[in-house]
């Protein structure tokens, strides 16, 4: 398959679902994953056994962000299936034999996000979820329950969770199923082994044993059981029961050739240098002071409409636009406001609809962190990267600030304040600001004794805040220079050379999931063992045995 062609839009609604089905009783929503298998994202296979592909994904995740923002008196998220019999056979694998080694990857990536979310809302939001397993449970089935909070297993004598993918695919488990099994659930590694190299999956009380699923229910008990479950974790939540939900309309843009345009973000593409220019504005006009004009608000209060807004041109230019390699990040407008914002929603960041827009801001964050593209941020006269906004420039490969000796007054200036220091933290739970210094205390005191300040660039130098401020007499040749480099490299060393930077020195369970074994599938689903003529991934499915190659590489 080449690139992908119409793009993909990850805008949708409920109204449009063609796989899931939500629902709402009280404290508890119900997430049933009931897939058509004529409705796959991209033709030339069927969804059988609820299987799925992008699309699928597409829609949970807004699920996901319904149940967030919409329904705030929602503490349990109860995730099972609308079939008989079958929970989720995982990704589609006639969808893998067809796609581009890119269209997987990227899906992959995609549905790990979508994953490590249901855990940030468990940790961060008071959200828990259930997987009520009401059949088999295969493959990316199985990672989606993993990612839950708790797992129930039918106990029918046929129902198990299995990750088949080695013995009958040649490839990995590609959404942290191998992770989750030993970091989150302690299965002890050779039961772990065996369970990863058996086809027909651990059933009954010996999943239990195994520390597969928390529970087991027979048919007649499943419901009860379920329900029992999602009302004592719900106890624990805070989410309000009385709270207003705000509704969350479609991310609206308007698109050319190189050009997407939002209100508050705007990304241009040069295609003839590689390179796509992020720039995120700052709130302009009247701003809310309180609670009750964040409230009034809404999906329009600034913070949470950019990050709505950058979050889909990420997705939108990570997808559709393979090859711009290069994103420049830009801020523009005025530090202050984003400061004003910032003071607001530190000082009601316990108010549940705060909290959910911090979340997002942080997952927002987070996908241009595991971006697989070299992000350059320039900070020029008329920017504004302050406390939010200058977690752009921390997220960045390299960050230049421009020095005007002759004109100080109008330099550009980078401001800090106590958000930069862990309300945004990255996938491995580091502040970017502790990733950058590497824990060391006295780099992130003197940062620290900084916030508040607007410093130029020297002063940003001094602190290692930027990668380098050139005069502007240098600026136009050392920015173009250092693109033009970046552009006559190779992609593929670039990628791992940035993953490998980015999440340097401290690693927890996400970074395993996107660094050691994301790199590991993406190895392996280049290889003629998995994707040759007769590789497993090729001839699944269709009565032929899979041939390898013994060789261990």
């Amino acid at each position: 398959m080449s690139q992908p062609n119409p793009k993909v839009d990850y805008r949708t609604d409920p109204s449009q679902y063609r796989h899931l089905q939500l629902s709402f009783d009280g404290p508890v929503a119900r997430l049933a994953i009931d897939i058509d298998e004529d409705a796959g994202i991209r033709p030339g296979y069927k969804l059988k056994l609820n299987s799925y592909d992008l699309g699928v994904d597409i829609e949970l995740h807004d699920a996901l962000q319904r149940i967030r923002f919409e329904h705030p008196e929602v503490r349990t998220v109860v995730v099972t299936s609308g079939k008989d019999r079958v929970f989720c056979s995982g990704a589609n694998i006639f969808m893998l034999g067809l796609s581009s080694h890119a269209w997987k990857v990227n899906f992959c990536k995609f549905t790990n996000e979508t994953r490590n979310g249901i855990e940030d809302s468990s940790q961060h939001s008071g959200l828990k979820f259930i997987a009520a397993l009401n059949g088999a449970c295969a493959g990316g089935g199985y990672e989606l329950a993993l990612a839950c909070d708790d797992i129930v297993l039918v106990d029918d004598r046929s129902s198990s969770v299995s990750l088949p993918e080695v013995p009958l695919l040649g490839v990995l488990p590609g959404t942290g199923g191998l992770t989750r099994v030993t970091d989150k659930r302690h299965v002890r590694h050779d039961l772990a082994d065996i369970f990863c190299t058996t086809s027909e999956g651990v059933r009954g009380q010996k999943a239990v044993d195994w520390r597969l699923v928390d529970a087991i229910a027979k048919p007649q008990q499943f419901d009860a059981v379920v329900a029992e479950r999602a009302a004592r974790l719900a106890e624990g939540s805070d989410r309000p029961a009385a709270g207003k939900g705000v509704p969350l309309p479609k991310v609206e843009r308007t698109e050319s050739t190189d050009c997407i345009a939002y209100q508050h973000v705007n990304v241009a593409i040069d295609r003839a240098k590689r390179v796509a220019t992020f720039t995120v504005k700052s709130p302009s006009g009247a701003q809310p002071t309180d609670v009750a004009g964040i409230e009034a608000a809404g999906a329009a209060w600034y913070p949470l409409q950019m990050a709505r807004e950058l979050d889909d041109a990420i997705l939108n230019m990570r997808t559709n636009e393979l090859e711009i390699g290069a994103w420049v990040l830009k801020a523009e407008g005025d530090p202050a406001a984003v400061l004003a914002n910032d003071v607001l929603m530190q000082a009601h960041s316990s108010h549940w609809f705060v909290r959910e827009t911090l979340g997002m801001l942080r997952r927002t964050l987070a996908r241009l962190d595991v971006s697989s593209r070299s992000l350059f941020a320039l900070i020029e006269p008329g920017s504004c990267f302050a406390g939010t906004l200058a977690e752009l420039a921390f997220c960045a490969d390299r960050a230049y600030q421009l020095v005007l000796p002759e004109t100080p007054a109008k330099a550009p200036t980078l401001t800090l304040n106590e958000l930069n220091f862990g309300t945004y933290p990255m996938v491995n739970g580091q502040s970017r600001l502790a990733r950058r210094f590497y824990e060391e205390a006295a780099p992130l005191a003197a940062a620290r004794a900084a916030i508040g300040q607007a410093l130029g660039g020297e002063e940003a130098m001094k602190l290692g805040l930027v990668t380098s401020a050139p005069d502007d007499i240098d600026w136009d040749d050392e920015v173009r220079i250092a693109l033009e480099e970046r552009a006559a490299m190779s992609p593929d060393a670039l990628t791992g050379l940035e993953a490998n930077l980015r999440f340097a020195q401290q690693e927890n369970m996400n970074t395993r999931i996107f660094g050691r074994l994301s790199a590991w599938q993406n190895w392996i689903f280049q290889r003629p063992n998995a994707v040759g003529d007769k590789g497993a991934l090729k001839v699944y499915g269709k009565g032929d045995k899979a041939q390898y190659d013994m060789n261990r590489v």
